[in-house]
């Protein structure tokens, strides 16, 4: 099958924020069309932006259903150092995003954040640094690192089931997927040396995700599924207790 590389993903950018609006409206067809999508929390979802919203990384359908579930135009951060099957490169092409290398934070990336931050849009980042496919894996700091630059706050969110989403429509199943949402946290502000800088990125960065862990049933914790204490410390906050999943089982009407 056709890829597409690195030189197409990093020519890309977020389309114009009408364009995307529009689209927010096709993703809310596609998402209901696909799986019986249940969401919990969007409460927690600022009045306006800026704010970044931080989510797990299991499936390449995730963008659709967190569209599906912010309801707003977002700009998204993506891999450009990586290949794409042709049956997904036309989803990036459309919406749009922005580029970045997972080794490091360059400054194009960054200077395209902070406006969108700067104009008071919001931000999706996938912590994760690509695809990790059932488990929550450990972050990349770039939502911590960008959250304090903008001076927005962090939304966990939490999506699962959308891995199987279109192999259960190709069975004639609408599977469940579940999109959590919890409290808005941050931004926190990095203070003192590089070492210090780093101390701070590490430890919000291990919050942020303990918050996403919170958000997900215990068998797809992951890295995270010891941090018992403060999952449920923060289960409590958010209101918002995660469904245990079952694959390809439709969701009671």
């Amino acid at each position: 099958m056709k890829t597409f590389g690195p030189d197409f993903l990093a020519s890309l950018t977020p389309r114009p924020y009408f364009w995307r609006y529009l689209l927010t409206y096709a993703a809310l067809f596609m998402g209901s069309t696909l799986a019986k999508v249940k969401v919990r929390g969007r409460e927690n979802l600022p009045k306006k932006g800026p704010f970044v919203v931080a989510c797990n990384h299991f499936s390449d359908y995730d963008p659709l259903f967190f569209s599906y579930a912010i309801r707003q135009p977002v700009s998204f951060i993506a891999a450009s150092d990586q290949e794409i099957d042709l049956v997904f490169a036309w989803a990036p092409f459309i919406y749009g995003w922005i580029p970045v290398d997972r080794t490091r934070l360059s400054p194009s990336t960054i200077k395209r954040s902070l406006s969108v931050l700067n104009n008071g849009n919001i931000l999706g980042i996938f912590p994760d640094g690509g695809v990790s496919y059932n488990l929550l894996s450990k972050p990349k700091n770039g939502a911590v690192f960008l959250s304090n630059l903008g001076s927005a706050p962090i939304v966990p969110m939490s999506i699962y089931g959308a891995e199987r989403a279109w192999e259960g429509a190709l069975k004639g199943i609408r599977s469940r997927v579940c999109v959590n949402i919890g409290k808005p946290f941050g931004p926190y502000k990095l203070s003192g040396n590089k070492k210090d800088k780093e101390k701070i990125l590490n430890r919000v960065g291990r919050e942020m995700m303990c918050r996403i862990a919170s958000l997900l049933p215990e068998n797809r914790r992951g890295h995270f599924k010891s941090e018992k204490e403060i999952i449920g410390r923060l289960q409590k906050q958010n209101k918002v207790t995660p469904d245990d999943h079952c694959y390809f089982k439709p969701a009671p009407e």
